[in-house]
C-alpha cells in the first residue's frame, strides 16, 4: 500500500520470535502481531501509532485520498471486501496452513483438516464469484480490498502448499487475478522490502 501510494515509509524486520513480544512493540501493538506502524505525521500533525492491517489500510487510502474506490457507494464496497479478508478468508486460510503444513500431520481424525478445506474453498467461490469478469474485487480499479487479499490467496497456494486441496485450479478468475496483482510495479517492489539480500 505504501508502495501503491508513494508514500514516505521506512520498513522495519521484525523478528516473529522475538522482537514482537518486546515492550517496545507491545507499547505499539498489544495484540503482538505484524503489520504495526507508526505515522510521524498523523492526524492533528501529532504522530500515531496503528495496528491490524485492515485498520491500517483504511487510514492510508484516506489519507492519500488512494484505493478506496471511486464514489461513496464503492468506498463502503471496498471496506466490505476488507473486512471479508479480515474476518474470512485471511484467518481460516492461515488457520488451515498452519494446519496443514506444521501442526496437523500427526492428528488422525480427517474432521478438523476437512472442515478447513470446507471453508477455505467456501471462501474461494465468493471470491471467485465477485471477480467473475473483473480485473479487481471493486469497481474498475485496484483497491485495498485487492491489496489485504490477494497476498493471502498467494501465501495459501505457495508457502502453505494448500492449492491442491481446495482445487484451486477450478479458481480461474481468482488465479488471473493474483497474477494480475502480484505483477504491479509496487507489488514487485514491496514483497522484497526490506531487501532480503541486504
Amino acid at each position: 500500500m505504501l508502495e501503491e501510494t508513494g508514500l514516505p515509509y521506512e520498513a522495519h524486520k521484525i523478528s516473529l520470535s522475538g522482537d514482537t513480544t518486546t515492550p517496545e512493540f507491545l507499547s505499539l501493538n498489544p495484540n503482538n502481531k505484524i503489520p504495526a506502524i507508526i505515522d510521524p505525521n498523523g492526524p492533528d500533525g501529532t504522530p500515531m501509532g496503528l495496528w491490524e492491517s485492515g485498520a491500517i489500510l483504511i487510514y492510508l487510502a484516506e489519507k492519500s485520498g488512494k484505493m478506496l474506490g471511486a464514489s461513496d457507494t464503492e468506498r463502503y464496497q471496498v471496506i466490505q471486501w476488507v473486512m471479508f479478508q479480515m474476518g474470512g478468508l485471511g484467518p481460516m486460510m492461515g488457520q488451515f496452513g498452519y494446519f496443514h503444513k506444521f501442526a496437523g500431520k500427526e492428528i488422525d481424525d480427517p474432521r478438523p483438516k476437512q472442515r478447513y478445506i470446507d471453508e477455505v474453498r467456501r471462501l474461494l467461490n465468493v471470491l471467485n464469484g465477485q471477480l467473475a469478469g473483473k480485473d479487481f474485487m471493486v469497481g474498475d480499479s485496484y483497491s485495498i480490498a485487492d491489496i489485504a487479499s490477494w497476498p493471502w490467496v498467494r501465501a495459501f497456494v505457495g508457502f502453505y502448499e494448500g492449492g491442491d486441496l481446495v482445487g484451486f485450479e477450478d479458481f480461474k478468475d481468482i488465479q488471473n487475478w493474483v497474477t494480475r496483482c502480484a505483477e504491479r510495479p509496487a507489488s514487485l517492489a514491496a514483497v522484497n522490502i526490506p531487501d532480503r539480500n541486504a
